[in-house]
């Protein structure tokens, strides 16, 4: 009996462990987390809370679910409505600066009884407005202060999804694709719902369901349905769906000898695709595609334009309202002499010619998301195109889903760096302030896969977040954004939501200072980015190597992108330009990426370039032995689960930090043949053990 007695007290503490296991999976949408949040102060102890529904739609009734699932008990009666409403609409509420999307949340008398109201010009305005009402009393406020306004400055708000239909994810570190392919349309898993309501918490309103890497079939009846049965899902959350559109698919799936878009059979062919879409998706976005890039095919096979394949796509969608997302990533060997002016050469001359429903969407930086770039000097070059933001969520080159690094930061660099055109910031071409373009958008490459906590860890999910809140508006900074995440995520406790947001917001840093400070960029081993290479030198194009980007030799080390050089730093507005010519005004952190100089070259640091570069490398493998330090300070205050998988992550980076930090030192050590400063630990290893280090099935490398 000791014995049965024994065994029930051990399955009890198990069950008792199993409940408040976390494995990540309700993302920031905790609703208050494993504790009831307190009643606010406002309201009577104990009240019932109502939620009052003026309307009938989906949307509503989702936006009202939200609320009674999650508001406290004692909270006043609350109303979900939208602006025409006769009842609302006689309280001459301030709409008309909230567009279609905007919101609301103020407390009003209707009907001769307070409430707390929700409402919007459409009912996704409405249904924004509920998860901004949730964010601010998940994040310390209460419904007495709860008066709320906000509408978008950017239109569309898309992540991108690298994923192919045989469900690998390219770049995708978080297992494999979302959607099942194969079972669809008949099988509509639940966590396609649950995607959308995370995106619709955040205000994204699109997303493109395939590889940008385009297989035609994606465009086939078959495939057109299972696409519709998505976009079924995910409407009532306001959510578009848009697919990755392969240039050459009227020839592939239509008999064509051609795909030239100035060729009428081409068009037609284009015409009736879309249509077909249209039938199946009404509210389908449009089309996103990588054209001449990488392989892919695109206009340029034909002495074409960007602007003749856009255009010709754009013509085709139209009449049913839906865009053209046309990435200006070029990536080709038609500029040998300086891969970061392609994108720049091939679209600058191009401005003011794309249709009025095209976007050309452009990546951060000018090379390929790395770590740190300067943003991209086609923002502020093409006045008369809008162009759409294309940030990486995703970490392909930040330590994939393994390292820590909030992106938050990265975007907020970007996003506020002055183009050099008077006061114009990136920021405002990308929500269209500047140059007054009323299409606008900003995209993120999806770190979203299988994994129950979406995104590889919970960290990562963070970087969702960010952007999500960004691309509603880029003028947020990336601190209280991190805050607003960690308080969601993690709950109430300031000991554990100043531990995390104090690690994230230095995160980013440490990757670019192990990896490649100064300007140094492209350093990683070939093809799958795994691991540092900056020795690769012998690939068959000069800008598939690494040696190619820092050019270190025996005197110094950098790209001279100056007039001496590639002369990259004409494609910058004049005041940038300026700056950037000179590395005596140009940004440290830039300075490798636009000269090179002498490893003794004096910083102001005191050091001289070497020692400054070998200092970085050392602060962003000590940041993580420290990132390590303050979450083992929070272990008793984190879940279990969450805790112990964010500990061997960051386990992970600490042992990839040195690594990328000896094999780095090792090899620059054996071209420019200095000694470490004084009191610096040497490698681990020497050079060819570095070399050496090979690797296969690298997560993401298809």
């Amino acid at each position: 009996m000791k014995a049965f007695s024994g065994l029930i007290g051990a399955v009890a503490l198990l069950l008792a462990g199993t409940a408040h296991a976390d494995d990540g999976y309700r993302l920031w949408l905790r609703h208050g987390g494993e504790t009831a949040r307190p009643a606010p102060v406002d309201a009577p102890a104990g009240a019932p809370m109502t939620v009052a529904v003026r309307g009938a739609t989906p949307t509503l009734r989702l936006a009202a679910d939200e609320l009674a699932r999650a508001m406290p008990a004692g909270t006043m009666p609350v109303t979900v409505a939208t602006a025409g409403d006769a009842g609302i609409a006689a309280l001459r509420l301030p709409f008309a600066a909230l567009g279609d999307e905007g919101y609301l949340v103020r407390t009003v008398t209707l009907d001769g009884k307070r409430t707390l109201l929700i409402a919007g010009n459409s009912d996704r305005g409405t249904l924004y407005g509920a998860f901004a009402l949730l964010r601010h009393l998940a994040t310390g406020g209460t419904t007495s202060t709860a008066a709320l306004t906000s509408a978008p400055k950017v239109k569309l708000r898309v992540l991108n999804h690298w994923d192919n239909l045989d469900g690998t994810v390219e770049r995708g570190y978080a297992g494999q694709s979302l959607w099942d392919w194969w079972t669809l349309p008949d099988l509509k898993d639940p966590r396609y719902t649950d995607y959308a309501r995370a995106n619709a918490s955040l205000g994204i309103n699109g997303t493109v369901l395939n590889n940008v890497n385009a297989k035609a079939d994606s465009l086939t009846p078959r495939y057109i349905a299972k696409a519709a049965a998505l976009a079924d899902v995910f409407r009532p959350w306001g959510i578009k769906v848009y697919l990755s559109a392969r240039f050459s698919a009227p020839i592939e799936l239509g008999g064509l000898k051609t795909a030239d878009p100035r060729d009428p059979a081409v068009a037609a062919w284009w015409k009736a695709k879309a249509d077909e879409i249209y039938r199946a998706i009404p509210d389908f976005g449009g089309f996103l595609v990588k054209a001449n890039s990488e392989g892919q095919p695109g206009p340029r096979d034909y002495n074409a334009s960007h602007a003749d394949g856009a255009n010709m796509l754009a013509a085709a969608v139209r009449p049913h309202g839906g865009i053209v997302m046309w990435r200006a990533f070029v990536y080709a060997d038609t500029d040998p002499t300086d891969r970061a002016k392609q994108a720049y050469s091939e679209f600058k001359p191009l401005d003011g010619t794309f249709a009025d429903n095209v976007l050309v969407q452009v990546k951060n930086g000018a090379i390929d998301f790395q770590p740190r770039e300067p943003f991209h000097p086609l923002f502020g070059a093409m006045p008369k195109t809008p162009l759409m933001m294309e940030f990486q969520i995703t970490k392909e080159y930040l330590g994939f889903a393994t390292h820590l690094a909030y992106l938050g930061p990265l975007f907020e660099e970007t996003l506020a760096a002055k183009t050099g055109r008077g006061r114009e910031t990136v920021a405002g071409v990308v929500d269209g302030s500047s140059e007054g373009h009323r299409l606008t958008g900003m995209a993120g490459v999806a770190n979203i896969g299988r994994d129950r906590d979406w995104s590889g860890s919970t960290f990562n999910q963070a970087n969702w977040y960010a952007f999500g809140r960004m691309a509603w508006d880029p003028a947020l900074p990336a601190e209280p954004l991190a805050r607003e995440w960690a308080q969601q995520t993690f709950g109430g406790d300031a000991r554990v939501v100043d531990t995390a947001v104090a690690m994230m917001m230095g995160s980013r840093e440490a990757v670019v200072d192990y990896t490649g400070a100064l300007g140094l960029a492209h350093l990683m081993a070939t093809g799958h980015h795994y691991g540092p290479g900056p020795w690769v030198s012998d690939l068959k194009r000069p800008e598939w190597n690494p040696a190619y980007y820092h050019k270190a030799d025996r005197d110094g080390i950098g790209f001279d992108r100056t007039k001496t050089g590639s002369n990259a730093v004409a494609q910058y507005a004049a005041p940038i330009a300026r700056q950037l010519a000179d590395p005596k005004t140009t940004p440290e952190r830039d300075l490798l990426w636009f000269h090179h100089v002498r490893w003794d070259r004096p910083m102001r640091s005191g050091k001289t370039l070497w020692q400054d570069l070998v200092a970085h490398y050392d602060r962003g493998v000590g940041y993580v032995a420290g990132m390590r330090r303050q979450w083992d300070g929070v272990r008793a205050l984190v879940d279990a689960e969450r805790w112990q998988k964010t500990a061997d992550d960051l386990a992970v980076q600490e042992r990839e930090a040195r690594w990328w930090r000896d094999a780095s030192l090792s090899y620059w050590m054996s071209v420019n043949r200095l000694p470490l400063p004084a009191g610096v630990t040497p490698p681990e290893h020497d050079l060819a053990w570095y070399r050496a280090q090979h690797f296969d099935y690298v997560p993401g490398h298809y």
